[in-house]
């Protein structure tokens, strides 16, 4: 494979073991790609993605230890995304708007389940916002359009809650992330039921967005909305988690 190939420096360090992980999985930086890449503009080029997902497989089989409990598939997998995300990032192609709508979003769902004691409608989030329900819909697919992680960018930042650098030695990191993590999977549970399964199939099953309207019988476009609310609503749920956990 020619990206492998290109990979000399740490052929040449004599990490056989290594060399032999990024050959065996090299086809998941592809796969891994090509869904990001059904999510995101067409500026974004699916090589790039590619590019920066080797980098993360390389660094998956230089960091990965036995014995942790995950696999090294599922641990390079986390590593080929966030490699990935990292570089688009570094684009920011997204515009403010979408992030300050997103805000706005987040904020109106928290407000009218905070004043109602459940879940928020469309409609109802619609009147908080003083908008129709066509321009709510319109703002949620922008906002899908925006989002590369839904389920990890749930603070204004775009980042998670929790410090997640490479090089960080801080013990309690682990403990800290895997508590937001337990945090998470409560929060979705709490979902409305077409909001959940949207997301299971999205991120545990890997459908895309037309795969996904074929089982529920809606057009994609609402797909996206419903994936966008239940982000967003998963947001408004979890924004004073940082708070309550320091």
């Amino acid at each position: 494979m020619t990206l492998v190939k290109d990979l000399g420096v740490y052929q040449r360090s004599g990490a056989s073991d290594a060399c032999w992980l990024i050959e065996e999985h090299a086809p998941l930086v592809k796969k891994i790609a090509l869904h990001l890449l059904a999510r995101l503009p067409a500026s974004v080029q699916l090589e790039d993605l590619m590019q920066a997902g080797m980098i993360g497989l390389l660094e998956a089989s230089q960091r990965y230890a036995t014995g942790k409990g995950a696999t090294f598939e599922t641990y390079a997998g986390i590593r080929i995304r966030g490699a990935m995300v990292d570089e688009i990032r570094k684009g920011d192609w997204v515009p403010r708007s979408v992030h300050r709508n997103s805000r706005r979003i987040s904020n109106a769902i928290k407000a009218v389940e905070g004043r109602e004691g459940r879940e928020a409608h469309d409609v109802e989030v619609a009147a908080e916002l003083d908008m129709t329900l066509s321009e709510y819909h319109s703002c949620l697919a922008d906002s899908n359009s925006g989002r590369l992680f839904s389920l990890d960018e749930l603070n204004d930042s775009g980042e998670l809650p929790i410090e997640q650098s490479k090089t960080n030695d801080n013990p309690l990191h682990g403990v800290s992330e895997s508590a937001f993590r337990n945090s998470l999977a409560a929060a979705i549970e709490t979902l409305p039921e077409r909001e959940k399964l949207v997301l299971s199939l999205y991120y545990q099953e890997e459908l895309n967005l037309r795969e996904i309207g074929a089982v529920l019988d809606v057009s994609e476009s609402r797909v996206s909305q419903i994936h966008s609310q239940a982000a967003l609503r998963l947001r408004s749920r979890l924004a004073d988690w940082k708070t309550d956990h320091t």
